[in-house]
């Protein structure tokens, strides 16, 4: 990534979720904000909002969407793998079976204005990403390649990968997923995780068990 560009990270919500905001020349995408839309919001007045992307569908990445974009101005897209759109639009039900969220000040996301799929490329001042589709977390999970950096969501961790035990999971899909990465991503690249540290695929590929099968 251009020297001019910087990543500023918010962790937020009940179990914290890392929230990313990819800021280049005064303009700021906002991966994941969590629940803590508002927040994030004060945190980025010095730059535009453009974009706000969630990589996947559940609770704790999606439901600081709504805040986040009313506080912004001009309102910026809400943008969403096309497989999650209609789950982020239901997702604190979709999460009250397995978390408890009883007396969360939790939104749903609402209606995207983007549906993302496989190759599409989103830009911001000097950077890009491109969206590499990614299932099984979720159905509509997606991952963001830049120059040197991937927002992963929670596709892959450090030691670790997404479970795939919840509603719309499915482990054949996250195993083929994750082998498609270590040919996607460049092993210098560093991993940016919807929880938990950061890492890059070099250190993933020769500790990671998930992906040293």
């Amino acid at each position: 990534m251009k020297e001019s560009t910087s990543i500023r990270q918010f962790v937020v919500g009940d179990i914290q979720t890392n929230c990313f905001a990819l800021v280049s020349k005064g303009e700021c995408i906002v991966i994941d904000p969590g629940a803590a839309g508002a927040r994030i919001a004060q945190e980025l007045q010095d730059v535009r909002v453009t974009r706000v992307i969630a990589t996947h569908r559940h609770h704790d990445h999606v439901c600081g969407v709504a805040a986040l974009l009313r506080a912004c101005e001009p309102r910026p897209l809400f943008c969403i793998g096309h497989a999650d759109a209609e789950g982020a639009q239901r997702a604190v039900e979709l999460s009250s079976h397995v978390f408890d969220v009883a007396g969360q000040d939790l939104e749903n996301a609402p209606k995207p204005d983007v549906l993302l799929r496989e190759g599409d490329v989103i830009n911001v001042g000097e950077e890009s990403l491109r969206v590499i589709e990614a299932p099984g977390h979720t159905e509509g999970g997606i991952v963001l390649l830049g120059d040197g950096v991937a927002f992963v969501g929670d596709t892959l961790f450090a030691g670790s990968c997404g479970r795939t035990d919840l509603q719309g999971g499915d482990y054949i899909s996250l195993m083929q997923t994750l082998q498609r990465l270590k040919e996607e991503i460049p092993p210098q690249t560093l991993l940016l995780c919807g929880h938990g540290p950061h890492t890059t695929m070099e250190q993933e590929l020769t500790t990671n068990p998930w992906l040293m099968q």
